[in-house]
């Protein structure tokens, strides 16, 4: 299954997020739209949330966190990153762990 927040791209998978700085903790929300909500601790100061994210997802989905990278949407809350080296299968497979997926 492809969807809008979830695709193969050529080099790797695309993953669209919305995300939510300065939370409590770091965790996934759910679905919001056409993206996954994801919440981080970190400020969006200096690409601390950012970074966050990246290693967040690296974890989530057990790659390097140098394999993951922001497409777009750099300085906004909803982002599209390309995730290299798994397919959108193999993220759906992890993320269907997740009651909302």
């Amino acid at each position: 299954m492809t969807t809008s927040l979830l695709c193969d791209g050529k080099d790797g998978t695309v993953l669209t997020i919305h995300l939510q700085p300065k939370s409590s903790r770091t965790a996934w929300v759910g679905k919001r739209g056409d993206a996954l909500k994801v919440r981080v601790a970190a400020a969006p100061v200096d690409g601390e949330a950012n970074d966050a994210l990246i290693a967040f997802l690296a974890g989530e989905f057990d790659v390097a966190a140098r394999a993951i990278s922001i497409e777009s949407g750099f300085t906004g809350r909803r982002k599209r990153l390309l995730i290299r080296g798994v397919s959108a299968r193999q993220l759906e497979a992890r993320l269907s762990r997740y009651g909302w997926w």
